[in-house]
């Protein structure tokens, strides 16, 4: 077994990179390496060092396990990108991850790498949990121990907000400008997420550093956009047999990628509009497109196809019925969208049909269905608030919603166990054993006031669109549910 590294990378067979490693600056810090950073963000600063600005590497944090590092460590940082699509695969070594340190392991080490002179951006996929924000306020949870923690103590900080903190604070003490805190995680307004995370912080902290942050300090706002299935035993032993060296860190995704910028920056950043990343001045309009098209149907399709016994994505969107509610569903959540220039909703849907139907992604649908609380605010329920409040029905969104409340049951309609992966899963189990019925297992979970707006659980019309969706879904299954439209109220709402 020849496995990837810097001795072996000038025999790879595939795209590689071209610069010299060893000239790199570490520039970026990102916090939360998965695969995902993996095949979008890291491919960018990747693109930037190829062309000839090698200010970008990156130094990537694993939050907890350390399971990354030990892929990456062996292999001088180095994976593969294979982009797959219907008819082909293309792979490309990138080579801007410069090394990966867990966080748990040296918190101080971190901190000091991010107060480096040389870092001027930090990245974050850390998922909406990661920011210790209260889901319903925005507030920071200021009771979680690990909080409490590092607001009595930063010298070895245990959550995000306190590593972006301590070396913030760390570059004050140091005379430095802040690096710019860019997120990427998938969540509405997540540049002004992670700025009141930090702010708030820095506040019970010290005063002074607060005013710093806050008058210096730049947390842009962002989209992202490109689908990355999980990676498994097999991909890595079919990228072997097809190259000829062992891979371990390898990644998979489609050729689509997309990420929208706000161009607010505290200091350096890359060219990134002349790398394929679109600088604007206003995220959201792309961001709820995104959110509520892509994502509302991909969740939809992932509890609704999971439900009933299919694996993948590409298999639940070849059923007729599911395909045509992905569909009912965009007409519904387009008409609460104010389309930025640029972005032509027809186009964008038909993208993302064909997206769903590649198969050589072999996207699973319990991974999107994971952390589905945290999800289902901004992927559906903004979608149906907007719609009501206009008087317009909502019966292929409300069936989105019903579907992910089955989903808290944690069995298929064939009756196969599995676990509900979610922050929330042993609230939702107690809220649904403890209730006798459909309609009063829907009525359980309306009271969680982390996924459901109070004044939006207590609308009538929901209510009564999301119980008939649901009873739908116990008596018929998923795909009868789906052809049916999930609702036989009146298409006004009432």
């Amino acid at each position: 077994m020849t496995r990837l590294s810097n001795a072996t990378l000038s025999h790879v067979p595939v795209m590689r990179p071209t610069y010299d490693r060893a000239a790199v600056k570490i520039g970026v810090v990102h916090l939360g390496i998965g695969a995902f950073h993996r095949a979008h963000q890291a491919v960018v600063f990747d693109a930037a060092l190829t062309s000839g600005d090698l200010r970008w590497g990156v130094l990537g944090a694993s939050l907890r396990s350390p399971g990354v590092r030990d892929r990456l460590e062996p292999q001088d940082g180095l994976y593969s990108v294979v982009v797959r699509d219907t008819v082909d695969e293309t792979v490309r070594v990138i080579g801007a991850v410069m090394g990966v340190m867990v966080a748990t392991e040296g918190p101080a080490a971190l901190v000091e790498a991010m107060a480096s002179p040389d870092v001027h951006i930090v990245t974050l996929t850390v998922t909406e949990k990661g920011y210790r924000l209260d889901p319903v306020t925005g507030a920071l949870l200021e009771a979680d121990p690990e909080v409490a923690e590092d607001l009595a103590d930063l010298v070895k900080p245990r959550t995000v907000p306190g590593f972006l903190v301590a070396a913030l604070r760390l570059r004050h003490q140091r005379g430095l400008k802040p690096f710019t805190v860019v997120s990427c995680d998938n969540i509405p307004h997540n540049g002004l997420r992670v700025r009141a995370a930090v702010l708030t912080m820095a506040a019970r902290i010290d005063a002074g550093l607060h005013d710093w942050i806050a008058a210096e300090g730049a947390f842009p706002q962002t989209m992202v956009d490109r689908i990355v299935p999980a990676t498994t035993a097999a991909d890595i032993d079919a990228l072997e047999t097809r190259v000829g060296y062992r891979d371990e860190g390898m990644v998979k995704t489609e050729p689509f990628t997309q990420w929208v910028v706000e161009d607010l920056f505290a200091g350096p950043r890359p060219a990134f509009e002349d790398l394929g990343v679109r600088m604007t001045a206003a995220v959201e309009p792309w961001e709820e497109a995104k959110l509520r098209l892509l994502n509302g149907a991909h969740s939809t399709i992932a509890c609704l196809g999971g439900l009933a016994g299919h694996r993948f994505v590409h298999q639940a969107v070849a059923v007729p019925a599911i395909r045509a509610l992905v569909e009912r569903l965009w007409d519904e959540a387009e008409t609460t969208l104010t389309p930025p220039p640029g972005l032509d909703i027809t186009c964008y849907r038909s993208e993302l049909m064909a997206r769903f139907l590649n198969p050589a992604l072999q996207h699973r649908t319990r991974q999107i269905a994971m952390d589905g609380s945290q999800k289902l605010p901004q992927r559906l329920l903004a979608s149906c608030a907007a719609r009501l409040a206009q008087g317009q029905g909502i019966s292929a969104l409300a069936l989105g919603v019903a579907g992910w409340m089955r989903w808290q049951s944690g069995v298929t309609e064939a009756g196969e166990a599995f676990i509900v992966d979610d922050p929330l899963a042993a609230q939702t189990r107690r809220l649904v054993d403890g209730a006798d019925g459909d309609a009063a297992i829907v009525e359980a979970l309306l009271t969680l006031e982390a996924v459901f707006p109070t004044v939006l659980a207590r609308h009538a019309a929901f209510r009564a669109a999301v119980t008939d969706a649901y009873v739908r879904l116990g008596q018929i299954g998923a795909v009868a549910a789906a052809a049916q439209g999930g609702t036989a109220l009146p298409e006004d709402g009432t």
